[in-house]
């Protein structure tokens, strides 16, 4: 067998690209305390921890992202006159059935309806999304069920 010529590329040895499957990865638990949190930069910070991009395992076509808990939805801030001018959609699935309802009567109904879209719009659309949206977890008050899991505070950059 003769040697490879000048021109064949071979990889380093260490520093082959590692890609990691949702079962190699460990997934922990952090708690967000959403009060006085803009909502915008706030979704930005949680979706990249559902991705896991703040690990060095990150894989982009697999699951390896932490447990995010949200708490405190209700004092959730919006900075300008969204409370008044930004407008939540739905349809009811009957003809002319589509409903809109501003962002502060939201917040006052269903406060997790409100975090959830944002993050929602911030993960890739389609079966891994839902996958990640579903390690979401929110609450509208400053309790929350997941003490089991001991989770971590997530510091968020203001």
């Amino acid at each position: 067998m003769s040697e490879p010529s000048q021109t064949h590329v071979r990889a380093r040895p260490g520093r082959t690209t590692r890609s990691f499957a949702t079962e190699q990865v460990q997934h922990s638990w952090h708690v967000v305390d959403a009060a006085d949190q803009v909502l915008g930069r706030m979704a930005s910070q949680v979706a990249h921890v559902l991705r896991g991009k703040h690990k060095p395992t990150f894989t982009p076509h697999a699951d390896g992202g932490d447990f995010v808990i949200v708490t405190n939805a209700r004092l959730v801030r919006l900075t300008g006159r969204k409370r008044e001018n930004k407008k939540y959609y739905r349809h009811t699935g009957y003809m002319g059935g589509i409903k809109e309802v501003t962002a502060g009567r939201l917040l006052q109904v269903d406060p997790a309806r409100v975090i959830l879209s944002a993050v929602r719009g911030m993960l890739p659309r389609g079966p891994l999304g839902r996958k990640m949206l579903a390690k979401l977890k929110i609450y509208p008050d400053g309790e929350h069920p997941h003490a089991a899991q001991k989770p971590q505070p997530l510091e968020l950059g203001r």
